[in-house]
């Protein structure tokens, strides 16, 4: 595993996934099905389970009503690409 996150390809695909993880983290914790936190958002499901598969990226909008959905808060940064982490 160590390998692969010095691949490019595969950090990239990780990071299109991880707000998709938090999404499905935090509805498990909060004990809410697909169709639960769907209904609260004003979505359908198919657009809750799409964004956490990681098929769909959320728009900052939707993000922002599943992050209140989910008593939860948004962080967004910008990270220069000519800075190692």
């Amino acid at each position: 595993q160590a390998e692969q996150l010095k691949e490019p390809e595969f950090v990239a695909a990780l990071n299109e996934l991880e707000p998709g993880y938090q999404i499905a983290r935090l509805r498990v914790r909060r004990g809410l099905t697909q169709a639960q936190l769907a209904e609260i958002v004003g979505a359908r499901a198919a657009t809750i389970a799409r964004r956490e598969s990681g098929t769909r990226i959320p728009s900052l909008s939707l993000l922002r009503r599943i992050a209140n959905a989910l008593n939860a808060s948004i962080e967004v940064r910008l990270i220069p690409k000519d800075i190692e982490r």
